[in-house]
């Protein structure tokens, strides 16, 4: 049978017309090809079995395998491992799945792929949410050594290790979905932010921060290097990383590049400024690093600067490296540095540095324990005095009331641990700390930050069980004994069904718009719906009903998907002067700021 498929821009094509679309299109792919699909795979399975088995599809020389082990590293181990699924599949069967010929081609340009409307290569897309990018720029060589190192990590198992011991898989892990309030924002858009980039995302424009002094003003930071003061509605250049750090680099994205930044809350007296960034595997040595054995993808750098003068309009100043930390791959680093702004000048939180480093995608490459023990860093949060020297390097403090600071069992520098991605970290006016830890296949969730606390990731996902040593892809109940486990678990979350990443948003103080007074605001990376709860109700040990607030732009009902004309649209929030709240997207860099909210109509 033959079917005549259309070519699709999925990019472009308007996203309303692109739901019904894809829905009619679908079916009638499913109810015309499951026979010929049905066919094609098996003649698919038997070719590549031939293939594995014969070694005619794929090249067994060292010497090849080794140039593809290189490629994957550089090319690949963002989003692919052999053991888990991550942001993308995982690759240990893919070669006994599709011909060599359809990974070949896929590999090579995977967004022509899914364009010609192939089954298989839509449905990746689907479940994952973004497309593969083309590697136009690889060789045929080059693509076929890939494969064959692909190949020689093929696995056939695909056992479950333990599972059986945790019950049946749940299929929803939360049936329940957010129901929308009523409530609709309406945006202004001031002002897009420069392109750093010629495709999406066109900005990686990330985290905004107030500096607060005699007059107030404002930054936002684009993850490819450059700290911008918002000035009005226009971004002017403050810091550029790769001026400063000749190291610095920020691909392959994923949150890699200038990660953070934290100005001291006594910045105009004593010019002080706190950065993250990342840098190549092994740039220098590492203050916390693991096996030899062990890859090494990149390194994340936490910097003190000195800055000259702290009202002048562009950075100058010297910086001092505090610590450097080594990661399995490219995602989930040091994602926050944020200073208490509730601390007062004399109480013992004021001016210590709190850092969320995420586990590195250590547990689903298999090192689970890198982030599970409490003697190392990752999937933790710290909490740091900068102008102290007690730490090991002796170049900053550990605060003598840390949980574990006088554990020396434990890393002294640990507030709380258990998260897998700790986003961003914030607090309410009533001063609860909130931590934001965005999961790994079911559950995105909001926690109470609490000293020496344990959120239980890698052995949690939100409120479920999760087998770091067998199938990451599923949870299970908790087990009857779990209070014995003594774990902290998030005051909200979502499962997928409602979105894929948890977007951290902040507490509505203005004053401007009642409305959302008291309200906590924050949305999902991906899809870019956005959410509130209401903050008072936050309570420890207790699920806090979330809410979905629709928006509209120019007096027009609007989701940021079609705003951002973007699938993945990430969504970001920040407040400014005045207690303004704004809300802007990578994909295209646009800013809007709410201007009011009100009952729909």
């Amino acid at each position: 049978m033959k079917i005549l498929l259309i070519p699709l821009n999925l990019t472009n094509f308007p996203y309303h017309f692109l739901k019904i679309f894809t829905s009619l299109w679908l079916l009638v792919l499913i109810s015309l090809s499951v026979q010929t699909y049905a066919q094609k795979a098996g003649k698919q399975a038997a070719s590549a079995k031939q293939a594995g088995s014969a070694g005619a599809a794929y090249s067994t020389d060292k010497q090849v395998v080794a140039k593809g082990q290189q490629l994957f590293q550089q090319n690949c181990t963002a989003c692919h491992n052999f053991l888990q699924k991550g942001i993308g599949p995982n690759l240990a069967s893919v070669t006994a799945e599709v011909p060599a010929e359809w990974l070949k081609a896929f590999i090579h340009n995977a967004p022509e792929v899914i364009k010609r409307g192939d089954a298989r290569a839509y449905a990746l897309f689907e479940e994952y949410k973004q497309t593969m990018p083309p590697f136009t720029h690889l060789s045929d060589g080059d693509v076929e050594a890939l494969m064959a190192f692909i190949h020689s990590k093929r696995k056939v198992s695909t056992a479950d290790a333990g599972s059986e011991k945790l019950g049946a898989p749940l299929n929803d892990p939360i049936p329940a979905k957010i129901a929308q309030s009523g409530l609709q924002l309406k945006l202004e858009e001031v002002t897009t932010a420069p392109a750093s980039a010629d495709k999406i995302p066109l900005a990686r424009i990330n985290k905004m921060q107030v500096l607060p002094g005699k007059k107030d003003r404002l930054f936002l930071e684009d993850l490819r290097g450059t700290l911008y003061e918002m000035e009005g509605n226009s971004l002017r250049p403050y810091m550029s990383m790769a001026k400063e750090r000749a190291g610095f680099i920020h691909t392959p994205g994923l949150a890699t590049g200038f990660g953070s930044y934290a100005f001291h809350p006594d910045f105009y007296t004593n010019g002080l400024l706190y950065t993250t960034h990342t840098e190549k595997a092994n740039a220098a040595p590492a203050d916390f690093g693991y096996a030899d054995s062990i890859k090494v993808t990149l390194q994340w750098v936490l910097t003190e600067w000195k800055v000259t003068d702290p009202n002048a309009a562009e950075f100058s100043g010297t910086g001092r490296e505090l610590f450097r930390i080594n990661m399995v791959s490219p995602i989930h680093g040091v994602q926050e540095i944020t200073f208490n702004p509730l601390a007062k000048p004399g109480t013992p939180d004021y001016g210590m540095l709190y850092i969320g480093i995420g586990d590195g995608g250590c547990t689903e490459n298999g090192y689970y324990f890198i982030c599970k023990e409490r003697s190392r860093p990752w999937g933790k949060v710290l909490r740091i005095d900068p102008k102290g020297r007690n730490s090991k390097n002796g170049k900053y403090g550990i605060p003598a009331d840390n949980p574990f600071a006088r554990d020396k069992s434990a890393l002294g520098e640990i507030f709380c641990q258990g998260f897998r991605n700790p986003n961003r970290i914030s607090w309410t006016p009533d001063g609860k700390m909130l931590i934001s830890d965005i999961g790994q296949a079911h559950s995105e969730e909001l926690n109470l930050g609490k000293a020496g606390a344990d959120y239980g990731w890698p052995d949690r996902e939100g409120t479920f069980v999760i087998n770091y040593r067998g199938r990451m892809d599923r949870v299970y109940a908790l087990p009857a004994n779990d209070a014995t486990f003594k774990y902290t678990y998030p005051v909200a979350q979502y499962d997928h069904d409602e979105g894929n990443a948890f977007s951290a948003g902040f507490v509505y103080t203005g004053t401007a718009i009642p409305a959302l007074t008291g309200k906590y605001i924050f949305g999902d990376v991906v899809n870019g719906r956005v959410y509130y709860v209401e903050s008072r109700q936050l309570t420890p040990g207790k699920q806090t009903p979330i809410r979905e607030l629709a928006i509209q732009v120019a007096g027009k009902p609007a989701t940021f998907q079609q705003l951002s004309n973007s699938k993945k649209t990430d969504l970001r929030f920040g407040t400014g002067l005045n207690n303004d709240f704004f809300l802007y997207t990578k994909a295209d860099g646009r800013i809007y700021k709410i201007t009011d909210c009100v009952p729909v109509q």
